[in-house]
């Protein structure tokens, strides 16, 4: 019977040119793994005469991730940042995201890196470092 854990959650992630087959990302901070922020779904306007109006515009669907200090996983993403700093250009990414609790399996196309941490925080110990990707489209499917 499943559960609404996010313990067996499964984020994968592709980058065209620097890692063609999708690795999957783990260490994710204990309270805090990714978010999918929320997205406004229309643009809407009020007429002087109290009619409102509303349309569809298309929206970057930002994912944020957040990896404990020792993840594997940073490996990854410090990959990716160097790569981009040598090239000086942006390395497109394709991933899922797999909620086994929930039944559902979530598309994510040509997402670009917009955000991250160089490394963490010192404090008492070290923190989680968090990074931010912003992609074109997130089409859900159910996992059968």
């Amino acid at each position: 019977m499943a559960t609404i854990t996010s313990a067996n959650s499964v984020l994968m992630l592709g980058i065209a040119g620097l890692f063609n087959t999708p690795i999957q990302i783990q260490g994710f901070s204990a309270d805090d793994a990714f978010t999918l922020e929320d997205v406004d779904m229309a643009e809407t306007m009020m007429g002087v005469d109290g009619k409102i109006s509303a349309g569809w515009t298309p929206v970057i669907k930002p994912l944020e991730i957040t990896l404990q200090a020792d993840s594997p996983s940073n490996d990854f993403f410090d990959a990716w940042i160097t790569a981009e700093s040598v090239a000086r250009e942006k390395y497109k990414a394709n991933g899922t995201i797999l909620l086994k609790g929930t039944g559902r399996l979530y598309a994510l196309t040509t997402g670009y890196l917009k955000r991250g941490n160089l490394m963490p925080a010192a404090k008492k110990v070290l923190q989680p470092r968090k990074f931010l990707l912003e992609f074109q489209d997130v089409t859900p499917a159910p996992v059968a």
